[in-house]
């Protein structure tokens, strides 16, 4: 039976794990030829850094070498650019004018470096950093230059400046956000990561818009939108990737940011697929490899005419070590719908951990410094699991190792790239007599992606070889007892809010429908539990955004007698002085007054106190109020959580604001935060207090979320009015 000419376009690691998964399961039904862009085989891209820092050699990251393609029949075409696919005939060329024709075509052209729109990027001495080509130059350049500047603070822009740093070269890194890996980690363990690199000779300049690269021929610097110069002989431009989609917008095929696909790989046009960073699946286009190897899974499958599971997306995560130090990012991190569930900071140890939850449902975590427990997470978050199945005395228990290789379920995933389970690694250390990470990674592939999951690899190798035997897979989950709410419930304050959370969440609007089946001991309640339903409920329904069930919500809570009246309405606003030569007086009297008919309808699960002064001379002290604002010389300074009666309290500074509208926001996004995350009757300060000013920085800070917040508050109050 002649086979069928299957044609690769990309040489990457998606497109690679395509192909061998093709040939596990029919590895006769195609002629298969592969074309490569880089006159090289298949390497491990994501171990470019270490390269660059000196950690492997080109060889030590090759995934597939010469002698796998002869084996298995296939033909590259190294150092070939696909120019042209013709659609009609069934055939793509190349820019040296190969042609060939397919009965199947994927294309794996992957992704390349986003350029952004700064003027100099195409001077001498600007470099990306993406290929062995890019640590060659970046190496030569070492050399003969000592200065270096990286825009981009993300994970790549990291390891491209430690890399510089152990070639020797003064190093500094440039990112526009006010902290570094902003999209996988919060501000804490971001300010982790930054402290162990500053001592590793890593110098930053956060919150930098750069507005040219400065040089007449050649990079010298870079000049910033404050007017700050900094002096650099080679710019590294690590800010991110773009899809590579001109071949497929200049065939026909539908794009937007990328290729589009549908949930098995299909591209707009028959036979053609997508796989990787190049195709955008349900609106996104993922960037790290486990997702692309999930979908060349699917892709596999189809394209051999088996039977396929649709793909439907991945949950994002970077399990990783970033200059010495083991990071795990999983999920959602940071914003509004990211509740803290458990938070540990071990400052001694140099370790922190933080997993969200929305709804009572695991969504997303951090671990820093010791990445154990990385792999057990990451299946709460994929799961949507309860934060009931979530143990911290057990977690924290598990400091070494070897303790978290036992406490780890058999059937969990400890290599997520290449799917491999704990019992899988096992097995193969048994069976085959193994004695380390990387024997095991020759028979498994369990951390030959990525990386991330090689402490945990090497921890089962210790606790497999040691004979122990597992009792268990499964631990108690500890129960906290919590005191009731009123002699109605046996629900304290946090499992009501969670219930009403889940109730609402299914469609439940009734409070009176809640409490029965909630198995209330009086029908109507008590004047306990009355006003705290109502605000939980109030609270809960700012979620709601279908209007025919919206207007249903709010007809229920006016349906029962206590409806929304029993939570605390107001913010009581004090104003300081404003009399004499005081040239903020005007701000402070319109901030006042702003706050005073703003906030008058606003429902709170405490009372709130609030002043607005001039500074701490002023006759009403800021820094002993709910919420303090006062001017200074760079703007309007917010504190929170001060209290003036015992326990007093200091208010702990927020953030500053340049102008009277974003001090009113900043405001505004506090109020809202502390109205949605806060327990009934729990004061503002008792809140900072649990929270922690950190965590609440890190979300009423971020731009997006602030001007949300705010808004949402507006409506609160808008429909207080109205109705």
């Amino acid at each position: 039976m002649k086979r069928k000419k299957l044609l690769v376009v990309g040489n990457g690691m998606a497109g690679i794990r395509c192909v061998e998964e093709i040939l596990k399961l029919d590895p006769e039904l195609f002629d298969i030829t592969i074309f490569g862009a880089e006159p090289r085989p298949n390497y491990n891209r994501i171990l470019l850094s270490k390269v660059l820092q000196g950690e492997h050699s080109l060889q030590d990251i090759i995934l597939n070498d010469w002698s796998w393609y002869e084996v298995h029949g296939i033909r590259l075409l190294a150092g070939e650019t696909v120019r042209h696919i013709d659609i009609k005939s069934r055939s793509v060329e190349t820019a040296s004018g190969i042609r060939e024709t397919y009965d199947a075509l994927i294309l794996a052209t992957g992704s390349s470096p986003f350029i952004p729109p700064i003027p100099g990027t195409d001077k001498e001495g600007v470099i990306s950093f993406r290929t062995v080509d890019d640590c060659t130059q970046m190496a030569d350049m070492s050399k003969m230059y000592a200065k270096a500047a990286v825009i981009g603070g993300g994970l790549l822009g990291l390891e491209a400046a430690r890399g510089l740093l152990h070639l020797g070269m003064d190093t500094q890194v440039v990112h526009n956000a006010p902290y570094i890996m902003n999209r996988q980690l919060d501000r804490t363990a971001s300010m982790m990561l930054q402290r162990e690199l500053e001592a590793q000779g890593m110098r930053f300049n956060l919150s930098k818009d750069t507005t040219r690269i400065v040089g007449r021929t050649r990079a010298q610097g870079l000049r910033f939108m404050d007017g700050a110069r900094l002096d650099a002989d080679v710019v590294v431009l690590a800010v991110g990737i773009k899809p590579n989609v001109e071949l497929a917008q200049r065939s026909g095929l539908r794009t937007q940011r990328a290729i589009l696909v549908d949930d098995f790989m299909r591209t707009s046009e028959p036979n053609i697929y997508a796989v990787g960073e190049c195709a955008e699946h349900r609106g996104i286009s993922y960037g790290l490899v486990a997702p692309l190897y999930e979908q060349g899974k699917v892709l596999a499958r189809v394209i051999c005419g088996r039977e396929a599971e649709p793909y439907c997306g991945s949950i994002p995560y970077s399990q990783l070590k970033v200059s010495g130090v083991d990071v795990f990012s999983a999920g959602l991190v940071s914003g509004e719908d990211a509740e803290t569930a458990i938070q540990h900071y071990d400052a001694v140890c140099g370790t922190y951990k933080k997993v969200t939850m929305r709804k009572g449902r695991v969504t997303g975590a951090i671990l820093f410094g010791n990445t154990n427990e990385g792999s057990s997470l990451l299946a709460l978050v994929q799961q949507g699991a309860a934060v009931s199945e979530l143990n911290p005395s057990e977690s924290r228990a598990a400091s070494t190792a070897e303790s978290a290789a036992e406490a780890l379920p058999d059937d969990e995933t400890v290599c997520a790239c290449n799917g491999v389970s704990k019992a899988a690694i096992m097995r193969a250390i048994t069976e085959h007599h193994l004695e380390s990470s990387d024997e095991v990674k020759a028979f498994t592939r369990a951390s030959g992606s990525c990386g991330g999951c090689r402490p945990m690899v090497d921890a089962l190798v210790k606790y497999t070889r040691s004979g122990k035997k597992k009792e268990g897979t499964h631990t108690a989950v500890r129960t906290q007892v919590e005191v009731p709410v009123c002699e109605c419930t046996v629900l304290g304050q946090s499992s009501l809010k969670q219930a009403v959370v889940h109730a609402v969440d299914q469609g439940c609007y009734s409070i009176s429908e809640f409490m029965l089946h909630q198995g209330w001991k009086k029908r109507d309640g008590c004047e306990v539990c009355r006003p705290a339903l109502s605000f939980y409920f109030e609270m809960e329904m700012t979620g709601v955004v279908n209007d025919d069930e919206r207007a249903l919500a709010i007809k229920a809570l006016d349906d029962v007698s206590f409806g929304g009246s029993g939570s605390y309405q107001g913010v009581r606003v004090w104003v300081g002085d404003t009399e004499g030569s005081n040239p903020e007086a005007a701000g402070i009297l319109r901030i006042g007054e702003w706050l005073r008919s703003a906030w008058r309808e606003v429902s709170l699960p405490s009372p709130v106190r609030a002043g607005v002064t001039a500074g701490t001379a002023s006759s009403v002290s800021i820094l002993v109020q709910g919420i303090g604002i006062s001017a200074s010389p760079a703007g309007w300074e917010v504190y929170l959580g001060g209290h003036a009666e015992h326990p007093v309290r200091e208010g702990q500074l927020i953030g500053v604001a340049e102008r009277e509208d974003d001090v009113v926001q900043l405001v505004a996004a506090c109020l809202q935060w502390y109205r949605q995350n806060s327990l009934y009757e729990e004061s503002l300060w008792r809140w900072v207090e649990r929270t922690g000013v950190t965590a609440i920085r890190e979300n009423v800070l971020d731009d997006d979320l602030q001007r949300e917040l705010a808004e949402k508050l507006s409506r609160h109050v808008w429909e207080a009015q109205v109705g």
